[in-house]
């Protein structure tokens, strides 16, 4: 029997045009000059799980490197957390033990009140998921602090089944490569080091992201996503 190879893939839904609305949107956003004083930031999380060894590695010699062994225990998951800027070149990374509406806030407020305090407010483009709401605020923080953060972002969702468009969706895969690949991290403090390494490395070069594809590119590529005009 010939095996077929089976791939994961992004499939929206055809001629909905609350999709192409959100995917407009989103590429009217990313078509924007930069602007200092209204930054564009992408924000998304993504769950991660912790894994410890089980035996002590060997440590690397000058005719080999380090030998750990094939087998090794879960050890409870986490959240990791990413908040991007690339048209400054600015990536803020960090890990929760869990991924709600509490942590995406907690998460959130801090950035609005340090890198981006003189700013009146902040677009924000999110997943499309029930975690990224105002009401997020009102339950981490009194109802008048709340209020204050709910003022100072303009949110911008990516449409279902529409992660593609998402800029910190692309940097979470960058970060999860280097940061995970060849060694195991089973601790939530292993993983903030790991990823505030990979911050610091990647804030250095302050690279950007030539997103190119538009609206226009949209409306002749991904026809099928439009409603169909009966006359």
């Amino acid at each position: 029997m010939t095996k077929r190879k089976i791939a994961d893939w992004v499939i929206p839904p055809e001629q909905d045009a609350a999709c192409v609305a959100c995917m407009e949107e989103v590429l009217e956003t990313y078509a924007e000059a930069y602007d200092p004083q209204h930054p564009v930031l992408w924000m998304d999380a993504q769950p991660v799980q912790l894994r410890k060894e089980t035996r002590v590695p060997i440590a690397a010699t000058t005719q080999h490197g380090t030998r750990v062994d094939d087998e090794d225990a879960r050890h409870g998951t986490a959240s990791m957390f990413m908040c991007a800027a690339p048209l400054s070149g600015f990536r803020h990374a960090t890990a929760r033990t869990r991924r709600t509406k509490a942590a995406w806030a907690i998460e959130v407020a801090p950035i609005l009140e340090t890198r981006y305090a003189d700013c009146a407010y902040v677009p924000f483009v999110c997943d499309n998921l029930n975690t990224h709401t105002k009401g997020a605020f009102y339950e981490a923080f009194a109802p008048d602090l709340a209020r204050a953060y709910v003022k100072r972002i303009k949110c911008c969702s990516t449409p279902q089944h529409g992660s593609w468009l998402h800029v910190a969706a692309c940097e979470l895969s960058c970060l999860t490569s280097p940061c995970r690949s060849g060694h195991r991290i089973g601790a939530l403090t292993e993983l903030h080091t790991a990823i505030g390494a990979w911050s610091d490395k990647t804030n250095a070069k302050q690279r950007g992201v030539d997103w190119q594809f538009r609206i226009e590119n949209a409306r002749v590529k991904l026809k099928r996503l439009y409603p169909k005009i009966k006359a």
